[in-house]
């Protein structure tokens, strides 16, 4: 029996995971697809490749190339390029797909929430008086807040921001997570943090500063998600294999 050739676009804990469910399994095969930004990806559980398509027509031709049968984009939820180019690359080649996509943080009731929808607009939500600011939104967009250099800095990501910022006072933190809400707590205390930016990703590895800042009273400024690219998704990975149970189906299989 031939198997049904599989393309995760990854780079999320919810496609290493759901990478780990389909490993093994007799009825399909698994390439997990990696954006090669980070320096020292975590091990997966399946072949992986890593770097760019060349936009929505060099990823048609990948999947055309390589037989592929089905995609899955499980990529972070501000991968909005990469998400539209998903989509379109879809709708040319036929190829059946859809999203991985958890769903964003909800704002409690003690929480203390700027929503903006760029990184501009946060830059412009921290004012003009000198804070102490949190930057908590990696290392690709941390530029931005160089038009504020009234602020200090504490900026934390997974590989180090290079160039550094050009702002009078920043300090780095190199770290992955999961954030244990405790040590998120005094992150905060200790650097006397009076605002947080962050992006509404979702899901619980780093919703740790998000209740640690509610806890506190800290402000935090949220970029929230553009919206998302026009392709069926679900929220969760039972979703997710529960869909490719139903795609792989001996119905689905004869087109009934």
């Amino acid at each position: 029996m031939s198997k049904h050739r599989i393309l995760i676009l990854g780079g999320t804990t919810e496609a290493r995971q759901l990478a780990g469910k389909l490993e093994g399994r007799t009825d399909c095969e698994v390439l997990l697809s990696l954006a090669g930004r980070t320096a020292e990806p975590m091990a997966q559980p399946v072949p992986v490749r890593s770097g760019g398509f060349g936009g929505a027509e060099g990823l048609a031709q990948f999947l055309r190339d390589n037989r592929f049968d089905l995609m899955i984009d499980a990529t972070h939820p501000f991968a909005a390029r990469i998400s539209a180019n998903a989509a379109l690359a879809a709708r040319q080649t036929g190829i059946p797909a859809f999203a991985l996509r958890r769903p964003k943080w909800e704002r409690q009731a003690e929480d203390r929430w700027t929503c903006v929808s760029s990184m501009a607009d946060a830059v412009a939500a921290l004012g003009a008086s000198p804070r102490n600011v949190f930057l908590a939104i990696g290392r690709q967009e941390a530029f931005h807040f160089e038009e504020a250099p009234q602020h200090r800095y504490l900026v934390r990501s997974v590989d180090p921001v290079t160039p550094q910022l050009d702002v009078p006072q920043a300090s780095y933190i190199l770290a992955s997570g999961p954030f244990d809400i405790a040590d998120e707590r005094k992150l905060l205390q200790d650097n006397r943090i009076d605002v947080v930016v962050a992006k509404n990703s979702g899901g619980s590895a780093t919703y740790g500063k998000i209740a640690a800042a509610r806890d506190l009273g800290v402000e935090i400024v949220m970029v929230e998600r553009q919206e998302p690219a026009d392709m069926p998704s679900v929220g969760t990975l039972t979703e997710a294999l529960d869909r490719i149970d139903h795609w792989l189906s001996p119905e689905m299989k004869r087109g009934v």
